[in-house]
């Protein structure tokens, strides 16, 4: 095996490894930056050794070991104030050395706790946001700082010191490094599948850049989203957000065409669509209803969704049901995003003037009078009703409030189309 081949082997190992043996790591220091610190030199001694020696049988198991060692070094030589030490090296030295597990033997054991308290920790409520994300990214995605930093197009340093930052927040506030309990679940829950979503919409709709979407920003949002439905089985919306994502990457390969221009939701080639994600969308979302979730935020969406995933044809698309499904999610979280995708369903139901009211309510409302989307359905519900004027002037003016440079070209376009 040449260097190159063991440095992928290497990067493709962290990856795979790094979730669990940071959590196992944190289990026992009780400190989650200190976890990843030590799992990072474990790394730097792999880099050194693995090129020369030979990739081990095992290597998580490996990496465990020698993160291990390094631990009860550091502890040993380290001056400490209080009684923990030897309770810790205790636990370190007899500590089971996580041999990778399968996915049965991962789910009875301490390692699929250790995964759930992990979660819940990088999503600390604690933590602001951009935070949290940045965090999970890293260590419950094993993605690089850079790569992290790509994907917000953030600079790198500000990723690194976001990091830096969460790390030393959890360890100066002492964050327990276990799951809430009782009434401190759910708002804790709730923190936790914000941020899986919003990775995902950040891969699904880039916000900025000249990608209209990162794909792999789904599938590491989709991977956090299925392991903690496997940890959390009995929470019915951490199903109704699986569902949901699940559902959505089925269209991500009909959403572009060869050279990256976007192609909106009716004009998609259906048979493109992943069959195998919806089902699996399909099958979640029944779980999350039969958990009693039905009218649960995600398991809301995820049933929207699974109305277009039925539609083999855009024309078969059952507009009602849609919108009456948008008003139960409206009744149950508030917002003006979700009157406006309302309006559209109402529009697709019954008409673009009756859309074309609820949409200039929303203008009157004011909220989201620098969303680029409100712009885009006013000007696209003009459109239909023949006044191509004032949808050119909608049009152009979305494009100037979207910093996605693919859905700003797109937005030209159609204010293009709008002349006479």
């Amino acid at each position: 095996m040449t260097a190159t081949d063991t440095h992928r082997s290497i990067e493709a190992v962290w990856k795979i490894e790094a979730p669990r043996l940071i959590a196992a790591l944190a289990r026992m220091l009780h400190d989650v930056g200190q976890a990843e610190d030590l799992l990072q030199e474990a790394l730097l001694v792999a880099l050194e050794r693995w090129p020369r020696d030979g990739v081990p049988d095992n290597p998580g198991a490996w990496l465990m070991t020698t993160a291990k060692r390094r631990a009860i070094d550091t502890l040993r030589h380290r001056q400490m104030r209080d009684s923990k030490r030897p309770a810790l090296e205790y636990e370190l030295e007899n500590g089971p050395m996580a041999p990778a597990p399968d996915q049965a033997e991962m789910l009875d054991d301490d390692i699929g706790d250790d995964l759930l308290r992990l979660i819940f920790t990088a999503c600390h409520p604690a933590l602001g946001r951009d935070m949290q994300v940045a965090l999970t990214l890293r260590m419950l995605g094993g993605l690089t700082t850079r790569e992290i930093s790509r994907a917000f197009l953030v600079p790198e340093a500000t990723v690194a010191q976001r990091i830096v930052r969460a790390k030393r927040m959890l360890a100066e506030k002492q964050v327990p490094f276990s799951v809430p309990r009782g009434e401190d679940l759910a708002p804790r829950l709730a923190s936790v599948l914000e941020v899986i979503y919003l990775i995902f919409n950040e891969g699904y709709t880039a916000t900025a850049g000249d990608d209209w979407a990162r794909p792999d920003l789904c599938e590491e949002a989709l991977r956090l989203g299925r392991i903690l439905a496997e940890l959390a089985a009995d929470e019915a919306e951490v199903h109704g957000l699986v569902a949901l994502m699940e559902i959505q990457a089925s269209r991500l390969h009909s959403r572009s065409r060869a050279d990256g221009t976007p192609i909106l939701l009716l004009e998609q080639d259906r048979t493109r669509w992943d069959r195998l994600l919806i089902q699996r969308g399909f099958a979640a979302l029944v779980r999350a209803q039969k958990l009693g979730g039905a009218d649960g935020n995600y398991a809301l969406q995820a049933a929207i969704a699974a109305c277009h995933a039925r539609a083999l044809r855009a024309d078969d698309t059952d507009w009602s049901s849609i919108a009456s499904l948008y008003a139960r999610l409206a009744a149950v979280t508030p917002s003006p995003v979700v009157e406006l995708n309302r309006a559209v369903a109402v529009s697709m139901a019954t008409g673009p003037a009756a859309g074309l009211a609820m949409v200039d309510e929303l203008c009157r409302e004011g909220t989201l009078a620098r969303y680029h989307l409100l712009a885009s359905v006013r000007g696209d519900l003009l459109f239909k009703l023949g006044r191509r004027a004032e949808a050119r002037a909608e049009f152009e003016h979305a494009a100037t409030l979207t910093g996605n440079t693919r859905e700003s070209t797109l937005l030209r376009q159609r204010a293009a189309a709008c002349a006479p």
